[in-house]
């Protein structure tokens, strides 16, 4: 019941968010200029208006947002900044795009598994350097995983040009995913693919591994107080931080395998539109609830989607949605700051873990 109601918490809270991005994105389309009917219609028909824009574009959106979420909101809640996501999610593409090479004449069955697993664990080795930085030289993980992300992007932009170029040597990128390793298709003629099913179970899962195992429930000590979690209850705090960096970054990694074998079916520069920015307000609109992030990260994914749309179609550039995010995340934070949350009332832990 506990995740049920934190659940409907999220819920209700992305629908109040919802409400407050509409009437912020009106304000500033009349600042800039635009016409405001024109430009919601069209971005309402971009996120929400057919069968195909929910399927297609909206929730394929989602599913890397949500796993990249879910990677800041463990490291989060273990005290780590981690603004890595988005190299980590580019690191796990390339891993997977590495050895999709040598996957042949194998089915998806056995193929996709082995990509993902490739890119997961890519993400973890690369969050691995941020967590070996930051206990062994004292290296703020913000700094750190914030010049990774650089290094991580450079680095893909060097493979699509050389070790992991198209054989024809014309396109920067990589060749074209076979279509039998490709992510199955969910519903015939769109997008949705089975990763929107592995989503939600790693949400889930994640939740109860928060809530109902010791090495959760040490993570959560270390985040809450790391001196009294080492004092008081015996915790390795350096080793349970370090675990958090690394399931962090499996879980980035996982995001973009999920996004290379579900969605482009390549490796190119420019492969994340900054999803795993994106994550960061994903996690923090959660409150890092594992299963809020599910319903953040589809309230981003119809955000985006429309903004494409009202581009497009409106001829409004997509980054005034961009300062409507911004906008939701100072409010968010603005308005925790100075409300008292349900653990400070009645001493339960709002994010039902």
């Amino acid at each position: 019941m506990t995740a049920v109601r934190a659940l409907a918490a999220t819920t209700a809270r992305v629908g109040v968010l919802l409400g407050l991005a509409i009437a912020m994105l009106a304000v500033l389309l009349i600042i800039t200029g635009h016409d405001v009917v024109p430009a919601l219609s069209a971005m309402v028909r971009g996120a929400v208006g057919s069968y195909y824009a929910i399927t297609s574009a909206t929730i394929v959106r989602m599913v890397p947002l949500a796993l990249a979420g879910l990677a800041v909101s463990v490291a989060f809640r273990a005290g780590i900044l981690n603004i890595g996501a988005e190299g980590q999610l580019l690191v796990g593409a390339a891993a997977a795009t590495a050895i999709s090479g040598s996957l042949g004449g194998v089915s998806w069955f056995v193929g996709i598994p082995v990509m993902l697993v490739a890119g997961s664990i890519a993400g973890g080795a690369w969050a691995g350097i941020a967590g070996a930085l930051r206990l062994r030289f004292g290296v703020l993980e913000v700094i750190s995983t914030i010049m990774l992300n650089f290094i991580a992007q450079y680095l893909t932009g060097w493979l699509v040009r050389g070790p992991l170029q198209e054989p024809m040597r014309v396109n920067p990128q990589s060749v074209t995913l076979a279509p039998e390793l490709q992510m199955p298709v969910l519903l015939e003629g769109t997008r949705l693919h089975a990763g929107v099913l592995l989503v939600v179970l790693v949400a889930v899962m994640t939740w109860w591994w928060l809530r109902s195992t010791s090495s959760g429930f040490r993570l959560r000590a270390v985040g809450a107080t790391p001196t009294a979690a080492a004092s008081a209850g015996g915790i390795d705090v350096p080793r349970t931080m370090f675990g958090a960096f690394l399931l962090s970054g499996v879980l980035a990694g996982l995001a973009g395998s999920v996004e290379y074998t579900g969605i482009t079916y390549a490796l190119y520069e420019n492969f994340s539109p900054g999803y795993g920015y994106t994550a960061i307000a994903v996690a923090l609109l959660a409150r890092l609830h594992p299963l809020g992030v599910l319903a953040t990260a589809l309230l981003f994914g119809a955000l985006e989607a429309g903004a494409n749309a009202m581009q497009r179609d409106a001829g409004v550039p997509s980054v005034v949605v961009s300062v409507v995010e911004a906008l939701l995340i100072l409010l968010v934070l603005a308005a925790d700051r100075w409300r008292p949350s349900r653990a400070d009332r009645t001493g339960i832990d709002e994010t039902g873990t």
